[in-house]
Order: C-alpha cells, then structure tokens, then sequence
C-alpha cells in the first residue's frame, strides 16, 4: 500500500469519526436514558425496542 493510499483512508477514517460519535451517542440515549425515564409511553417504546434488539434490561 502506498503512502498516498494509507493518507486517503486515514483522511476518510476521520472525516466520518464525528458522525459515528454522533450515532453512538444518540443511540446510547435513546437505549440507556430514554428507557429508564418514569413516563410510561417513553419508557415502554424504549422496552419494547431493547427487546426487538434483544439487549437485556430485566
């Protein structure tokens, strides 16, 4: 691989960095933060999608 080639895939690695970070910090809300609320419409739509994901919460 050249130099070149490795510069464009590290340029491309970070230049899609801040969405990722993004994502995962919206998603980690949404599993995490949103489903521990005491308002029960929220909290059962975040269960019920934990579930479908098969992520453990009980």
């Amino acid at each position: 691989m050249s130099k070149t080639s490795i510069a464009a895939t590290r340029i491309a690695l970070f230049a899609h960095l801040p969405q990722a970070l993004a994502a995962a910090v919206l998603g980690l809300f949404i599993v995490l933060g949103v489903g521990f609320v005491p308002v029960e419409a929220v909290h059962n739509a975040a269960h019920d999608t934990r579930h479908g994901f098969a992520f453990p919460c009980h």
